[in-house]
């Protein structure tokens, strides 16, 4: 198994589309680079566990959001809808890893799973959790420590690495179940739980038709609600606007496609939602600094490295 770039391909529903790791070892490591590309909004069945490896970067939560430092890292629960960019200008990379809970809890009569596992999983204050070395907590330390003893491991692949990987992450398992809060905190109002689904139900549509024209009212209807109600679910929620999404949206699947097929530029624009090929260039110029034709050339020149 080794170290790649997440795609971030999402499938209808809005959950990744990428296999973590295999069925056997059901893991995936990433060396993600978010300074020329942010991870969208998304959620997957799997956990998270990511520790900043350079730079700084503001992860969103559903309508929370937090600044997460070099040196520090976060753990993501499953289906929760979340999203990360650079905070600023410079070198921004994470040392991520996703991996489904069974690697770590076998089967649900598994005692792993029954006294460590579910319990983590159920948790309403456990939908994600900042770690940080300067909160002063030995087990935040302790659990930033796991996540990367368990990339590295991943990164070398030595004999007998996939046990220290599981070992590793099971570590980071103990650190998150024993320290969860006592009392848990309120739970997400009931408003901002219908936001949140509202939400998936219109980037399954988005990501399902994004080639074609989508119009405001087409994507509040996929949710059933008004194109107000629309507008005002995208910005509390994801803090921008439906159009301004598609056209992200389009966008990051297109740099995918220049950077992962040999398509034509002009293919590629059309099958991402561009029916004007100096529209495609000047948007993709806008978000990305360069055209597609330059993009797709400096792809190919770093493909092969990853560090």
């Amino acid at each position: 198994m080794a170290i790649s770039t997440c795609s971030n391909k999402v499938n209808l529903q809005g959950r990744e589309l990428s296999e973590h790791g295999t069925t056997a070892f059901p893991v995936g490591c990433y060396y993600d680079n978010l300074e020329t590309e942010a991870t969208p909004w998304h959620w997957h069945t799997e956990l998270e566990a990511v520790v900043v490896a350079s730079g700084e970067i503001c992860l969103a939560v559903g309508e929370e959001k937090y600044i997460i430092r070099q040196g520090e890292g976060f753990f993501i629960n499953e289906n929760i809808l979340h999203a990360a960019w650079a905070s600023r200008p410079g070198a921004c990379r994470l040392h991520s890893l996703v991996f489904h809970p069974r690697l770590i809890g076998g089967g649900i009569d598994s005692i792993y799973w029954q006294h460590y596992i579910y319990p983590l999983l159920s948790h309403p204050a456990c939908r994600f959790l900042t770690l940080s070395a300067a909160s002063g907590e030995e087990w935040q330390i302790l659990a930033i420590d796991a996540i990367e003893k368990a990339w590295a491991q991943c990164a070398k692949e030595p004999p007998g690495y996939e046990f220290a990987v599981r070992s590793a992450l099971s570590d980071l398992i103990f650190q998150l179940q024993s320290n969860l809060p006592a009392a848990a905190p309120p739970v997400l109002s009931a408003k901002a739980m219908r936001d949140e689904n509202r939400i998936k139900l219109m980037l399954q549509f988005i990501q399902k038709n994004y080639a074609e024209e989508i119009s405001n009212a087409e994507i509040a209807a996929s949710a059933g609600i008004s194109e107000s109600e629309c507008l005002r679910c995208f910005h509390t929620t994801l803090g921008t606007t439906p159009i301004q999404y598609v056209r992200q949206f389009r966008l990051q699947e297109a740099a995918r496609m220049l950077s992962s097929t040999n398509k034509k530029i002009a293919e590629i624009g059309i099958a991402c939602g561009f029916r004007n090929i100096s529209y495609f260039t000047k948007t993709f110029r806008e978000q990305r600094g360069c055209t597609p034709g330059e993009y797709r050339r400096q792809e190919r020149v770093s493909g092969s490295s990853l560090y």
